[in-house]
C-alpha cells in the first residue's frame, strides 16, 4: 500500500490526467443515465400512475396503441362479465388549450369515469365527479406553464370550455403534460369536428381508447381476448404504445452501452502504457523478493484508487448537472440509480485495468541483474 500511494504521489501529474478522464467518462455515464430516466418519465408517468394492472386494446390496433385502438360500452359491459374483475374506460388524446387568462399549452387528456378507480386523487382543489360534466383536473406540470384552478379552459378549434377544478401530482404522457376529464368530455374532445354545431355532441360515438384493468392473478385473459377481439398487456407492456417511448429508451440505452465499453478501454489503455514504462522497477522489485501477489496488489489498490475516487467525482458532477438544469429540461437521477451508474462504471473501469495484470505478474527479475547484456 505505502508503494502504491508513494507512486501515486511520484507521477500524480499522470495519474491526475487520467483521473480526470474517469471522471469525465463517470459523469457523462450519470448524465445520460439522468436523461434515460427523465425522458421516461416525461414519457410514461401518467401511465406509471394509473392504479391498473393491464390495459385492454382493440386486437386491430398493433401499434400506437392509445391512439389506435377503439373500444365501445358492449365490449367493456362484457369484460367486466366475463372477467368478474374490476373495469373502467380509458381515453386518452393530446390537444391543445387556452385559458381565459391567455395562457397556451398542450394537454394529454385522459378520459376517465369519475365513479371508477382511475379518477385521481387531488393535491389542491376538487376531483372530478358525474354531475360535473365540463371540469377538468391539471397536473402539476401544467400548473407549471401557468394554468391555475379556477380559471377556464378553452379547447383549441373546438371550443370545449373546461373550468379547471383540481390539481394533481406532476405527470405526462409523450412529453405532454396530463390533465383528467370526464369520459363524455373526453369523447367531445376526440370525436368532435371543429366548426360543427353543439347539438352533434349527442351524435357521438360512445368510444373509448382501452378498458384498465384491475386483475387478479389467474384471470385468463387470453381466453377473454379471443373471445371479444381484444388485445389485453400488462401496465408495464403498455408504456410501448406510448409516442417515442421505445425509441428513446433505445437510443439512450444504446449511447450508455458504448459508454460502458469505453470505459475499460480507456482505463486499461492507460494502465497499460503505465506498467509498460514500470517495467524496470517492477523488476526491481522482483529482484529484490517482493512476490508476485505483492505486485498485483500493488497495481490493484493503484487502479482502484483512481477508478473509484474518479468515480465519486463523476457522481458528484452528474448530480450538480441535474441540479442545475432542474425542471428546465426532463433530467431525474434518482439515488439508487445513481450508484447504480456509477457503481457499473467503477466495475467495468477495474475490469479495463486487469487486462494489464498479466504484464505484471511476467516480469521478469533477472533484468536487473544483466540478463539482456
Amino acid at each position: 500500500m505505502f508503494l502504491a500511494l508513494l507512486e501515486l504521489r511520484a507521477a500524480r501529474g499522470r495519474f491526475l490526467l487520467m483521473g480526470s478522464v474517469v471522471v469525465l467518462v463517470a459523469a457523462l455515464v450519470g448524465i445520460v443515465s439522468g436523461f434515460t430516466t427523465g425522458l421516461g418519465d416525461d414519457t410514461i408517468s401518467a401511465l406509471r400512475r394509473l392504479p391498473a394492472s393491464h390495459l385492454v386494446f382493440s386486437s386491430d390496433a398493433r401499434s400506437d396503441q392509445f391512439a389506435r385502438s377503439l373500444l365501445d360500452a358492449k365490449t367493456a359491459s362484457a369484460w367486466r362479465e366475463d372477467a368478474d374483475t374490476d373495469t373502467t374506460p380509458l381515453g386518452i388524446s393530446i390537444t391543445r388549450g387556452t385559458t381565459d387568462r391567455g395562457t397556451e399549452v398542450d394537454l394529454a387528456a385522459f378520459g376517465i369515469d369519475p365513479a371508477a378507480f382511475l379518477n385521481p386523487s387531488v393535491t389542491s382543489g376538487k376531483g372530478l365527479t358525474t354531475d360535473a360534466a365540463d371540469t377538468i383536473v391539471i397536473s402539476a406540470k401544467l400548473a407549471d406553464e401557468g394554468v391555475r384552478v379556477g380559471d377556464t379552459l378553452v379547447i383549441d378549434r373546438l371550443g370545449i370550455r373546461l373550468r379547471v377544478v383540481g390539481l394533481t401530482e406532476r405527470s405526462s404522457y409523450g412529453h405532454v403534460p396530463a390533465a383528467y376529464v370526464p369520459l363524455a368530455t373526453w369523447q367531445r374532445i376526440r370525436f368532435s369536428t371543429p366548426g360543427a354545431p353543439a347539438s352533434a355532441a349527442t351524435e357521438l360515438p360512445d368510444q373509448f381508447s382501452a378498458l384498465a384493468l384491475r386483475t387478479p392473478a389467474g384471470t385468463p385473459v387470453a381466453d377473454l381476448d379471443k373471445r371479444h377481439s381484444t388485445s389485453t398487456v400488462t401496465k408495464e407492456k403498455a408504456y410501448e404504445a406510448a409516442p417515442g417511448y421505445t425509441g428513446e429508451r433505445l437510443t439512450m440505452n444504446s449511447i450508455q452501452v458504448f459508454l460502458y465499453l469505453i470505459a475499460p478501454l480507456v482505463v486499461g489503455a492507460f494502465f497499460a502504457v503505465w506498467t509498460v514504462q514500470r517495467q524496470p522497477e517492477l523488476a526491481l522489485l522482483r529482484a529484490l523478493g517482493a512476490s508476485r501477489r505483492r505486485l498485483l496488489v500493488h497495481t490493484v489498490l493503484q487502479a482502484a484508487l483512481v477508478v473509484v475516487l474518479g468515480t465519486a467525482a463523476g457522481a458528484v458532477l452528474a448530480g450538480a448537472v441535474g441540479l442545475l438544469v432542474g425542471e428546465q429540461v426532463p433530467f431525474s437521477l434518482p439515488a439508487l440509480t445513481l450508484t447504480t451508474t456509477m457503481c457499473t462504471v467503477a466495475a467495468v473501469g477495474l475490469l479495463g485495468s486487469a487486462l494489464t495484470l498479466r504484464r505484471v505478474t511476467s516480469v521478469d527479475p533477472l533484468t536487473m541483474l544483466g540478463a539482456n547484456r
